[in-house]
């Protein structure tokens, strides 16, 4: 059996492989903030980015490093390529934080062997060790990833494996790269592993797989019956493509569950030991906010965090849960942080207040941040009677998105009703150049209103996504509207909330300009997409 920690560590990906979904790109204060959130979850290990790709994700990881790696919190680890250029620059970029690891990984399958890499399994061979080694001489803790694993040929993947532990792996991670496998195949794969790696026992087993087929949880949840002791997973499970495993499934599965597998730790059956050291009331809150920051919607009906995920519409349901809850609710929701509090917060509510409320939501805030939340705030207290903790978090999510913004809405005015053809007047100030103000008539008061700001901008894009919905119940409720726009491939998403579901358009819309006109999309520089020696590569 590998080396075991005693439970499953939990490495959440979400700022590296998690901001690989089209149109989640986030900037450093919207990184910081999630993962200052995370380490209140308490998470294991942050994987705060890809340094090498360029000099934001390097400052990005830098400064997570300093500010949330500490000697109680946790590990700050940065994806590197098998090349001493990637290893370099990442072994820098996490080199603050008292507890750090550098995570290195090469393809191990033919298919990429042949098609991306152009390179023979002896090459692999050869790689592999060297650079495990450059990289465990510039950290202790140092991670190996056999990209593809789930496609590769099991008898060169235990030589990888072995060579990787020899140089100094201290992790060894297990990736089902595209979703392929299923539940069985991945937890064979795991014990074979375990039988056939003659130095497994010095390095602990890992888990990384997207759910291209729906099936990541459950075969993570199959290798952890199996020896894997470390899952590799994201909030709300966003990632490429389908999306990689949902951090809260894994969780809360392996609580709910504890006493199926408490026996796969050598535990008893009835053990009250957590299998994590996530802290399950946090979870609710984390998901919020990276839904907030990212721009990707949580669906209803999405396990543990989804709106609906604790709704019973059924009258037979509903009659069961009013005489007992555990009739139809494996899952206490003030277990994961739901509740329906409603803070006491109004018109005399002054700025210290509101900040240690945002402080407990997850959000920490520069004065002139706050001066500004605090001043939709009030605003928002003019006009709805009750401020929930899902209004402050719809109001506050914009402070960290915009930094040095260059556009900025002023004005939005709309007319349309049965008889008239909704028109839109727009006035967009621009820091390159003069304020303007336009006109414009569309489908409807948001199409026209995004044609306005298009002609002002004059910003070639594509509109492919608009999405709006109520954050709290009632008619004064706001209204969450998230853009998404596409210009030569790559994505941009913006993100507004305001009582006046047109108002929060317009300025989502200006949201996605301003990540549009300052090249906030996805990296440029794909860890698994580029190969080494891509011309693309950029300087540090």
């Amino acid at each position: 059996m590998a080396k075991d920690p005693g439970r499953v560590l939990i490495f959440d990906t979400t700022l590296r492989d998690g901001e690989q979904s089209p149109g989640a790109s986030l900037n450093l204060e919207e990184k910081l903030a999630i993962a200052q959130q995370l380490a209140r979850l308490g998470v294991d290990v942050i994987e705060a980015g890809f340094p090498f790709a360029s000099q934001g994700d390097f400052a990005a990881v830098k400064r997570i490093a300093e500010q949330v790696g500490g000697t109680d919190g946790p590990i700050i680890c940065g994806l590197a390529r098998a090349s001493e250029v990637d290893i370099r620059a990442c072994a820098e970029a996490v080199a603050p934080a008292p507890r750090r690891r550098v995570h290195t990984f090469i393809a191990t399958s033919d298919i990429h062997l042949e098609h991306k890499l152009r390179k023979s399994r002896k090459d692999v061979l050869s790689i592999v060790p060297e650079m495990v080694a450059y990289a465990r001489s510039l950290v202790e803790d140092v991670e190996f990833s056999c990209e593809d694993a789930g496609r590769s040929d099991p008898e060169f993947l235990f030589e990888v494996i072995q060579a990787a532990i020899s140089a100094g792996a201290t992790t060894i991670n297990i990736p089902d790269t595209v979703g392929y496998t299923t539940p069985s195949e991945f937890g064979k794969l795991i014990s074979d592993i375990n039988i056939n790696v003659p130095n497994i026992g010095e390095a602990i087993l890992s888990v990384h797989g997207h759910n291209d087929l729906g099936l990541a949880v459950a075969n993570f949840l199959e290798a952890v019956k199996n020896g894997a002791r470390q899952l590799e997973c994201t909030i709300n499970g966003i990632g490429e493509r389908a999306g990689n495993a949902a951090l809260e499934e894994l969780v809360m599965a392996l609580h709910v569950r504890r006493r199926y597998f408490n026996p796969f730790f050598g535990r008893d059956t009835d053990s009250p030991t957590p299998l994590t050291a996530v802290r399950t009331e946090e979870i609710t809150k984390t998901s919020r906010l990276v839904s907030n920051l990212t721009g990707m919607v949580v669906q209803p009906n999405k396990a543990i965090v989804g709106a609906n995920a604790f709704a019973h519409e059924s009258g037979i349901h509903q009659d069961g849960v009013l005489k007992n809850r555990l009739t139809y609710e494996i899952v206490d929701a003030q277990t994961v942080g739901l509740s329906d509090n409603r803070i006491s917060l109004g018109k005399l509510s002054g700025r210290s207040a509101v900040r240690a409320r945002l402080e407990e939501l997850g959000y920490d805030l520069s004065r002139e941040d706050l001066n500004e939340a605090f001043a939709r705030f009030k605003d928002l207290a003019d006009r709805k009677r009750d401020i929930t903790d899902r209004d402050l978090e719809a109001i506050v999510s914009e402070q960290v998105q915009q930094p040095e913004a260059r556009f900025q809405l002023k004005l939005v005015q709309v007319s349309c009703g049965s008889s008239l053809r909704p028109t839109a007047t727009v006035t967009l100030s621009d820091r390159d150049g003069p304020e303007e103000t336009t006109a414009a008539v569309g489908t409807g008061p948001v199409d026209a209103v995004c044609r306005a700001l298009n002609d002002l901008a004059g910003e070639p894009n594509e509109l492919i996504e608009f999405s709006v919905k109520s954050v709290t119940e009632g008619i004064d409720a706001m209204g969450e509207v998230t853009i998404r726009l596409r210009r030569e491939g790559k994505f941009y998403s913006g993100h507004s909330a305001d009582t006046d579901v047109v108002v929060a358009a317009a300025q989502a819309f200006v949201n996605a300009l301003n990540r549009l006109v300052s090249g906030q999309a996805n990296l440029s520089l794909h860890p698994q997409k580029d190969v080494v020696g891509s011309e693309n590569r950029p300087t540090l």
